[in-house]
């Protein structure tokens, strides 16, 4: 036995692996560190449609049409089939233990299309035209059921503001009586008013009368000699 002839046992050791050798390599993109960021975090994963940032396909592309809440599914059934079902007498009821229809959804609607060839008493929540048509032709009657289901939610009805275009009533205005003058004062304004016309009416007299000329002092001389 010699210290040369030691060797450890099998599976003690294990070849040193070479990290950064590429995504083949056994550790792959990050060597064993880990990622940074978002993703060192437990728990993480990827938005649906994430594009590293960029605005996503679903919102690069334009949108159509919407959906209508209010939209009702009725359960279609044609003439057609009836005809060829055995009875006379038609309702949901009958229909789903016949399994012609599946389930009722929001009521039954009959339409027009095939052949009626005899007289049946239908029940449903909706007629076409062309079905009524047919029935009455056929000597039979159509029965309209009511209660359609009413949408999930509600339409609230609009407020109407009504205007009232009716004249307001408007009050008498009150009229005020002139104050009553006193006599004396009375008498003094009409005396005013005739002095101050006579004052006017001498003043035009004196406007229309033309100035006479003075005789001048050497013709007088002259005809006194």
């Amino acid at each position: 036995m010699n210290l040369s002839q030691l060797k450890p046992p099998k599976g003690q050791k294990h070849k040193n692996q070479r990290i950064g050798q590429g995504m083949g390599s056994g550790r792959g993109k990050f060597s064993g560190r880990g990622a940074k960021g978002a993703k060192s975090i437990s728990g993480y994963s990827r938005m649906r449609g994430f594009e590293g940032g960029q605005m996503p396909l679903h919102r690069r592309l334009p949108k159509r049409g919407f959906t209508n809440i209010f939209r009702k599914e009725f359960s279609i059934v044609n003439l057609g089939h009836l005809n060829s079902l055995e009875g006379d007498t038609f309702d949901p009821g009958k229909l789903l233990e016949l399994k012609l229809i599946r389930k009722l959804k929001d009521g039954l609607k009959v339409l027009g299309s095939g052949e009626l060839k005899r007289a049946i008493h239908v029940k449903a929540h909706l007629f076409s035209e062309s079905a009524l048509e047919k029935i009455k032709a056929a000597g039979g009657t159509a029965e309209v059921i009511g209660g359609i289901k009413a949408p999930s939610r509600a339409v609230k009805p609009e407020k109407v503001r009504v205007r009232n275009t009716a004249p307001k009533p408007v009050a008498p205005k009150a009229v005020e009586a002139p104050p009553a003058e006193a006599p004396e004062a009375g008498a003094a304004a009409k005396e005013e008013k005739k002095s101050k016309k006579g004052a006017a009416e001498k003043g035009a007299e004196k406007a229309s009368k033309p100035k006479q000329a003075k005789p001048s002092g050497k013709t007088s001389n002259k005809e006194e000699k």
